[in-house]
């Protein structure tokens, strides 16, 4: 048994396939083309327009998303006591049971580590 797959019939292949014709650009040369697109056009109000360069937006209006600190999954429940998000009523109970200092080194892994008096 020859297993030689350039000559193998290929059944599920369009021999009238055209590869495309659109040319893929990562956003170093996007950003190069756009100041470069910028820089030649002169004139009042090219600046006011939104191009990669100068892009503004407003702040969003939905909801922010919080993780659960253990398991990184969506975390709509916080501890009270020490401000940890958590997934579930299971990691509640984890949570629950860790040994002082724990939630600090797991809060601390996000930045949000406050000191508990």
């Amino acid at each position: 048994f020859d297993a030689d797959l350039t000559t193998a019939r290929k059944p599920f292949r369009n021999p009238n396939a055209k590869p495309p014709s659109r040319r893929v650009k990562n956003v170093k040369q996007i950003v190069s083309d756009e100041s470069k697109r910028l820089s030649s056009m002169s004139g009042p109000g090219v600046i006011d327009k939104p191009t990669f360069i100068n892009v503004e937006a407003p702040p969003s209006v939905r909801p922010r998303k919080w993780w659960c600190d253990i398991t990184g999954l969506r975390a709509p429940y916080r501890m009270p006591g020490s401000g940890m998000r958590y997934h579930n009523k299971e990691l509640y109970e984890v949570i629950k049971h860790l040994p002082p200092g724990v939630d600090q080194q797991y809060l601390q892994l996000r930045s949000a580590n406050v000191v508990l008096k």
